[in-house]
This record gives C-alpha cells, structure tokens and sequence, in this order.
C-alpha cells in the first residue's frame, strides 16, 4: 500500500493539473497581497483607526473580508485539485491496462485502493494547508489582525474535510465513468454545493416580498437542505468561517449579511451536521472499497 501511496504522489507531481495549480495559486498570492496590504494601509491612515470600540470593530471587519475572500478562492482550489488529480483513478488506469498488471499481482485490491486514496488526500491536504496558512499570514502581515488561535485547530480541519469528501466521491465515481464524465459529474455536484449557500442567502436576504413570500422561502429552505445532505462541502465552508471569526460570540455586534455581502456567513451548520458528514464519508469510503472488489475489469 504504501508503494503504491507513493508512487500515486510521483504521478501527480508530473500532472499538468497540478502545474497549473500551482502556477494560478502564486498569480492568487501575488495579487491578494497587494489587496491585503492596500487595505491595511487605509486602515493604518485612520486617526481614529484605534480610538473607540467601532473603530476596531470597523478593522475586524475589513480584516474578515480580505480572509473571506482567500478562502473562497482556497476552497474554489483545494476543491478542483481533489477532483481533477483523482478524476481518472480507477477507470483511467484500466483503459490503460495498468490495473489488469497490477491485480495479476499478490496484492490485494482493498489495499491498492487505500494506497491511491492516501496518496491523492495527503497530496492534496499539503496544498490545502500551505494555502490555508498562506491566507491567514498574508491578511496578518498586512493588517495586524488574525482570528482566536484557540480557534485553528478546528477551522484547519473543517477547512481540509471536503478534501476527504470530494476524493473519496471521485475515486468511487471513477469506479464506473470515465475520466470526463467523471470531472463533470463532479464538478456539477461541487458547484451545487455552493447552489445550495445561495439559496440561504437569498432566503436570509428576504428578496421575496409577495404574499408567497414565505411559501418559496420554506420551499427554497427544504431545497438548500436536501443539497446539504447531499453534498456537505460548502456547508462545512461555512461552519470553519463561523468557527473562525466567533460569530455567536460576537452577537449582534458583527452582521456578516449586512457587512460582506456575497461572502457571508449563512446557515453554519451544527455539531449534528458534522457527525452527519463523518457517517456520509465512511459510507462512500467503504462504498468504493466493496467496488473495488466486484468490478471486473
């Protein structure tokens, strides 16, 4: 298992998908610092930058924004290497005929599954944490403010958990569709993960002022659920953002709708919800190792 964890990671350091990641990461770094220390140079040119309780409330909040905005663009990435590295795990290997060598071979196919899998998350976990650490110092560097450090250990593993998801869901997809309909199965059904925070912020916007207003709001609502427990990744975006910044704690003093917009806090999901997202990974991980074993290849 591990010959074949690390000679999954050989095969992704050569792939062109993680070149271009790579590549649209550092143009990210380059372009959010210079956003970041813009906006730390405003907030330093203030008189009254420090001089009352609203003011630093005020610096929080640009502070919030610039994170927000680095984590979208973080789980936007973290989320299409998952996909794209492990797209063509078991299908791409078999139109190649490498996976009819490889279990003509004493090796057991549980074990050459578990070895691509921990290749594909640790590979991918490594650049979730660079990034996700890469955010936080750059806003830190430019603004001088950070979130509770008490509060990282958390927000670190809700911030790499939809990596787990989205590569155990691709590696079982692969078991059956081909590596393009794969990534756009897949991509569709991450896109719909941020459909579903959508339609909270429509909901919690209240845009609909018609007598039917709360008849589409409870039909919207029950649609955004169903998403969630279908696809549970943006969801989880959402709890590590509200975990990070304290938004119960905070109370009324902090409005994230009414403050940052499009990247919001909405709906963070509870400590049900999480136990409900370990249960679904196990699930699909033990789904792909029983498929694993009955395909015929």
């Amino acid at each position: 298992m591990i010959a074949v964890w690390m000679l999954t990671w050989k095969e992704l350091i050569r792939k062109k998908v993680t070149l271009i990641t790579l590549l649209l990461t550092v143009l990210f770094w380059i372009a959010f610092y210079f956003i970041a220390s813009s906006a730390g140079r405003g907030a330093g040119d203030t008189d009254y930058a420090l001089s009352s309780f609203y003011s630093l409330v005020d610096r929080f909040r640009g502070s919030a924004i610039l994170l927000w905005v680095g984590f979208f663009f973080g789980s936007f990435a973290t989320g299409f290497l998952a996909i794209f590295s492990s797209v063509a795990a078991v299908s791409g290997e078999a139109e190649h005929g490498v996976l009819q060598s490889v279990f003509a071979r004493p090796i057991p196919r549980t074990r050459w599954y578990m070895g691509r899998w921990f290749g594909f998350v640790t590979f991918c976990l490594t650049y979730a944490l660079i990034l996700f650490v890469s955010i936080i110092a750059i806003v830190y560097q430019a603004t001088g403010v950070h979130p509770d450090w008490t509060k990282m250990g958390q927000a670190i593993l809700l911030f790499i958990s939809p990596v787990l998801l989205l590569v155990t869901l691709t590696m079982l997809a692969s078991c059956w569709l081909a590596p393009l309909g794969n990534g756009v199965a897949m991509v569709m059904l991450f896109g719909m993960g941020w459909l579903g925070t959508m339609l909270d912020r429509v909901i919690e916007a209240g845009m609909f002022a018609s007598d039917e207003a709360d008849k589409t709001s409870h039909t919207m609502e029950i649609v955004s659920g169903l998403i969630r427990l279908l696809i549970p990744t943006d969801a989880l975006q959402q709890r590590m953002l509200s975990e990070m910044f304290m938004v119960k704690e905070l109370g009324d003093e902090f409005s994230s709708r009414d403050t940052l917009g499009y990247f919001s806090i909405v709906n963070p999901p509870s400590n049900a919800f999480l136990y409900y997202t370990a249960v679904y990974f196990l699930i699909f991980f033990v789904a792909g190792l029983y498929a694993i074993r009955r395909k015929d290849f």
